[in-house]
């Protein structure tokens, strides 16, 4: 399997419930979480996978990592500054499984305009929008 090289990484105000609402709604598996041994409410690092796709997240914390990278969540900042794009081969069942999970769906399925392919807008509860479609960049 090939692993991309490009991995996004979130900060969550609630990353517990973050990681479970995305594995429960978007089908992302716990590949690693790492939570506080005191205090499990906060995440140090955490690693989603999605069919050989991964991200990272973590807790929104102040401090001197907060201020050097600025780290912002998407409530913090007020709206999204980038979204993450999956690749999911049927992104109507995709969708149907996010929907009955309480994502909020931004836009239903729909055709690409354009390009080829089709997909579909969702946000998560912290903010942050996440595209999920059938169309594959990496195909000629």
């Amino acid at each position: 399997m090939t692993k991309s090289r490009l991995i996004p990484c979130l900060r969550y105000e609630d990353a517990p419930a973050a990681i479970a609402f995305l594995c429960d709604a978007f089908g992302f598996a716990r590949h690693a979480v790492y939570a506080d041994p005191d205090d499990p409410s906060i995440i140090h690092h955490a690693q989603l996978t999605l069919d050989g796709g991964m991200v990272m997240l973590g807790s929104a914390r102040s401090g001197e990592a907060a201020e050097l990278y600025r780290w912002k969540t998407a409530r913090e900042a007020g709206g999204i500054t980038m979204c993450v794009s999956a690749y999911v081969a049927d992104p109507d069942a995709h969708h149907a499984r996010a929907k009955a999970a309480g994502a909020e769906i931004l836009t239903e399925p729909r055709d690409n305009p354009g390009y080829p392919g089709r997909g579909y807008d969702a946000r998560d509860p912290e903010g942050n929008v996440w595209n999920f479609g059938s169309y594959d960049p990496w195909a000629g």
